[in-house]
Parts: C-alpha cells; structure tokens; sequence
C-alpha cells in the first residue's frame, strides 16, 4: 500500500467475466471502499454525524435492482438529486469527479487507494457536505472524489454519480425487501422479525456469522454492494482447503478502480445464514489484502428481509420463503 497523504484502502465495484462471457445474472462483484480509510475513518464518522433532521416515520421509498443485482436508490448530495448505488460495506460515500465539479465539490486531501484491480487510484476527501437518502439529512460528511466513469461503463452500462455508503446506515435503522424493491427507516424500538446476527467491525467494514460448508462459522462482509457472487478469501479458503479437495476451479476476469483482475471460481457447497442453508454457491478467491474470509451480497441476502441496525451492531434477517 502506498501513502498520498494517507491511505486509503479497499475494493472498488468489480465485475466478472468467464471465459469471454458475462456470467449470468449473478454477474459484477461491487466491493465499495472495504478495508481502510486508514485509522481516521471511523473517527471522521463518529466527528461528522450530527444525527438525522427528520423523524423515523417508517415511510417506504424505492430501491431498484438494476443490471448486475445493484441497488440504487434516490438520494441527494448538497441538494441535488443523484441515484445512487448502495453499499452497506463503503466506508465513506464515494462521487464520481464530473459531479462533484458541477456541485463545486472542490479541492480536498489527496490519498491513495487501493481498488479491486492491480493498481491504486486517488481520491479527494472532502467534509463538510450534505448527504439525504430516506428522508434522513446527514450534514457535515467526509466524502471520497474520485473517478467512476470506467466503472459504471463496464458494470452498469451508465455513469455512476454516487455510491452511497455506510453513513446512511449508521444513521438510522433500515428494514431492506430487495425483491420487494422496498427500503425504509423504522423505529428503534420497532421489533424486527427474524434472526438477530451482531455485527463486529472489522476493517472498517460490519461481519455477520456463517457456516461454511458446515463448519464453525466464520465472520462474513455484510455486504449490499456486492451484486455477484459470494467472495471467499485467499486465507480462509486455504485453512478450509477449498481449492486442493478436488473441485473444478475456473478463473474469471474482472476488475473496477484499479483495472483487471484475475480470481479463482468455484462452488462452495453449502453456506449457513440466519438458520437458512444454501447449496453449491457459486463463489470467488478474493486474494486482496483487505478481504474478510467472507463476503455476502445480493446473491444470498436478497432470500431475506432485513433489518439493519449500525448503530447498536445487530442486523436481523427474516428468510422469505
């Protein structure tokens, strides 16, 4: 990792391709500033939330799921509206360069980070902006500028304005139906159905529990912007042997901020969620330095509705059927 004023680490929206040919619709791996901002982050989170200027009132709002299982919702950032995609496991929200220059969103520290491909890219923090989402406003942020344009080209076939991240969850309680293509805030004394998980922070990022191939659980990303397949990482798949037991293993290339990589594909043959089992998850070796032994996104955790709650380190997830 290379220092530009400090560091800045994590993965950066991911697709993936096989053999020459998008992988079905399970398609594009979003890893949105996992990992570090270094030791600051948490604090500029802790320094920079004020609290929400509106009420929990439990009103719904949209969340499309779009090409490659993104969410994206309505959101604004000093007052003008932008969709956004959403990632539970972004650090900080992230705007694309050409929109933070039309909302003269300029100057900044420069740090260097590391993305989902072999190279580093800079971005420019920049606090003191408003973010709304869910009828919450969320002022005095620190936000990341950087360049978004390649990866919304090649993963979702449009400009990428903003990535939403973590601030919106630290918020508020959040119950999730993405199949149901809803979003809400909810009450905090609302009582949520489904299992209760606690969520423990590591990297930066929240885990939840989860049996792999029935084993002792291991700690899993909690991770809404990974719209592809369950990411597994280079550490925990070599303890559990998972790619010298005999199983086929493919490569795909993929790759957002940092350009192409190359992982491992192979299937896991169960994982264990909220007391809901799933058989032969198509998975991927995340080598990166900042992986978690798991990642779950959309693939798994559109099975669920869920209530999320930073704040107080639970999330509950309900299964749908």
């Amino acid at each position: 990792m290379t220092e530009k004023g400090k560091v800045l680490k994590g993965q950066v929206m991911e697709g993936q391709v096989m053999e020459g040919e998008v992988m079905k619709g399970d398609v594009m791996k979003g890893d949105v500033m996992k990992g570090h901002l270094a030791l600051w982050i948490p604090l500029l989170a802790l320094l920079g939330f004020t609290g929400p200027a509106a009420a929990d009132t439990g009103q719904s709002f949209a969340l499309t799921l779009t090409r490659g299982s993104r969410l994206m919702l309505d959101a604004k950032v000093n007052g003008h509206p932008v969709r956004a995609l959403l990632d539970s496991a972004a650090e900080a929200t992230l705007v694309d360069k050409g929109f933070a220059q039309r909302l003269k969103l300029n100057g900044g520290e420069v740090v260097s980070g590391q993305g989902s491909g072999q190279k580093s890219f800079d971005a420019a923090l920049i606090s003191g902006v408003t973010l709304e989402a869910l009828g919450l406003s969320l002022p005095n942020q620190t936000i990341a500028v950087t360049d978004l344009k390649d990866v919304g080209r090649r993963l979702l076939g449009h400009p990428i304005d903003v990535i939403l991240g973590r601030e919106i969850f630290d918020a508020a309680r959040l119950a999730i139906d993405i199949d149901g293509h809803r979003i809400a805030v909810v009450p905090q004394d609302s009582k949520p159905r489904g299992v209760r998980l606690e969520l423990v922070t590591e990297h930066g990022v929240e885990t939840i529990p989860v049996g792999v191939e029935s084993g002792v659980p291991v700690r899993a990303t909690f991770d809404l912007g990974n719209g592809s397949r369950v990411l597994v990482g280079a550490g925990l798949a070599a303890r559990l042997r998972l790619l010298t037991d005999g199983r086929s293993v493919k490569t795909a290339r993929g790759g957002g901020l940092g350009g192409e990589a190359e992982r491992q594909i192979f299937a896991l043959r169960s994982l264990e969620v909220a007391g809901k089992r799933f058989d032969e998850v198509t998975a991927a070796i995340d080598a990166t330095a900042s992986a978690s032994d798991l990642n779950i996104g959309v693939s798994v955790l559109r099975h669920f509705w869920i209530t999320t709650d930073f704040a107080h380190h639970a999330v509950w997830l309900a299964p749908r059927d």
